[in-house]
Formats: structure tokens, sequence, C-alpha cells
């Protein structure tokens, strides 16, 4: 099939940075994660990257029975490529976090490429108060926290995973991360082609400004050449801005209630259709096309929804 021209969505259906506070529309149970990946790959996403959250309060779990709950189901449901986090949270260390991707053995997972200062604490200042007390602690911690992804972390998981023939997501939160990802695939650790995943906005990684992106992918283009795949997502109101910028540049974008809560200026998503919408309306209006989950496959070389562990 061609792919030239076709952009893959991505959608992160409901990550581990924001609470129950921050909107009513984040998905939390099995059936609520469930029913918005199916939701958000019939809207047109190629990929569903998943968390599990604790069903009563909504906190992160990175437990393979947490995600065992609603993989079979999603899959059922939708042809779309299932994404596993292995960066659930901040505070878990990478021998918790990379559990649900060892088991699963998904088509791709996700691998934050450097550690980073991670503060969230700035959205203490918009909320007075809190459905549950675990999201104020969370929030405030981040004033002390360094998001450790070292490189023995970041070659456990490849070790681990790799041999399930697995791909990742190389999260790329900063312009040394992709020096990092350089650094494993000289070694050949990892093998082209890389799906790169860049984030932009997050206090501590890089900035949200035009020239960080761009930034971001002439450095990526002189490392890897034609070697590598680029999809970027924007935090919080920057979203759509920089899918924008991205898809313009030729890349790929990830949306989703993970990285962004809003759809549109000061109105809330209810749910991530409605962000993958919007990312549909950038693609289209620039005169191309949503690929498909098969599609997305090609470009990203995935071994194939059959040859998962669930």
């Amino acid at each position: 099939m061609s792919t030239e021209g076709k952009v893959v969505i991505t959608c992160a259906i409901t990550g581990a940075i924001h609470t129950p506070t921050m909107t009513p529309y984040l998905p939390i149970t099995p059936d609520e994660i469930t029913a918005e990946a199916i939701a958000a790959a019939e809207a047109g996403a190629a990929i569903l990257h998943l968390h599990a959250r604790d069903p009563e309060t909504g906190q992160p779990d990175q437990t393979p029975e947490a995600f065992g709950r609603f993989l079979p189901r999603i899959k059922q449901g939708t042809n779309a490529a299932i994404n596993i986090t292995t960066g659930g949270s901040p505070y878990m260390k990478v021998e918790e976090r990379v559990l649900p991707a060892a088991q699963f053995e998904p088509e791709v997972a996700s691998l934050n490429m450097g550690s980073m200062n991670f503060g969230l604490y700035p959205l203490l200042d918009k909320y007075k108060d809190f459905k549950f007390e675990w999201e104020r602690e969370h929030l405030e911690a981040t004033r002390d926290l360094v998001f450790r992804n070292s490189f023995q972390n970041i070659e456990f998981i490849l070790e681990t995973c790799y041999n399930n023939g697995t791909r990742f997501e190389f999260e790329c939160y900063d312009i040394s991360h992709l020096y990092n990802l350089s650094h494993f695939a000289d070694r050949g650790l990892v093998k082209p082609p890389f799906f790169v995943q860049s984030v932009f906005g997050l206090l501590g990684g890089i900035g949200s400004h035009p020239e960080d992106v761009a930034h971001m992918k002439r450095t990526a283009d002189r490392l890897f050449g034609s070697d590598y795949r680029w999809s970027v997502l924007g935090a919080g109101a920057s979203q759509l801005r920089i899918a924008a910028q991205a898809v313009a540049l030729g890349g790929n974008i990830r949306v989703g209630l993970e990285d962004s809560i809003w759809a549109g200026k000061g109105i809330l998503a209810k749910s991530n259709v409605d962000q993958v919408k919007l990312a549909r309306k950038i693609i289209e209006g620039l005169g191309m096309q949503v690929a498909t989950p098969d599609e997305a496959r090609e470009i990203l070389a995935l071994k194939g929804g059959d040859q998962v562990n669930f």
C-alpha cells in the first residue's frame, strides 16, 4: 500500500499526569478506558497509547492486572495498534514500569530517552480543592522530582522487550534525548525505523516555541536521516499548534487526554475523540490523509496485532 502523504495519529487515552479534579472527562475505570480507546480509533487514531489507573481513586496503576482489565477488550473492538507505556509514573521504579509491556508484548511500547526534572507543581495554583488527597501530594512532590531514565534503565527496558518484537515510541523531552537515542543506535541496540515522539512544553523539558519544534526536527534529521519517523506531542494548550507545525513539516502527531485536557481555548475536551477530530481537521486541511492502523504498521514496521500476548 502507498503511505505517501499519510499521517499517523496516536491517541494517549489517560496517562499519569492529569488528575480527576482537573477534568470530569478523564477516563479512569477499565470500562471508560476501553470505550475511549475504541472511540478514538474509530475517529482516526491508528495507535492507542495506554496507561492504567485505580478505578476508585484515579491513581496510576502499572500492574499487569490493571492493564489486563481492558487490553483484550480494546483489541477485540478495534484494529488500532496498541502502545503500552513503560513510563508509568515518575514515582515508579523501572522494574515496575516495564512489567505490562514485558507480559503483554504489544506492537509498540513507549520508552523515555533520558532523565529530567518533571515539574507539575504549577498546576497547584489552578485548583483550590481536590477530590482526592493524593492529587495534591502528587503535584507538590514534583518540586523535587527527577524522572529517572538512566542509560541502565533504558538498556534494561530494551533488553526486556525487544526480543518480543515490540517496537518503541522513543519519547524525547529534550535535544539530549535524541543524542541518547543515537548512542543506542550506534551500539546496535535499537534498529530503524525509529519512531521518535518529541515532547514539548513540560516544565523540565524543551519548550513549546516554534523554534523549539524546528530545532528538534533539525537535530533528528541530522542524527537519523531517513531512518526515523517523527511525531510530536504538545503539552496543554500548545497541543494543536505544535501538531499543525509538525504536520506541515512532514511529521505525525499525538493527541489525547494524557497530554492535554483541552479542545480549544478554555474548552475542556469531553473525550479523546474531540482531540482526534481536531487533529484530523489539521491533517486534511493541509492536504494530507490520516493513516489507517495497517498503514501505520507499514510506516513504523510493526509486527501486527496478531503477534501480541493479549
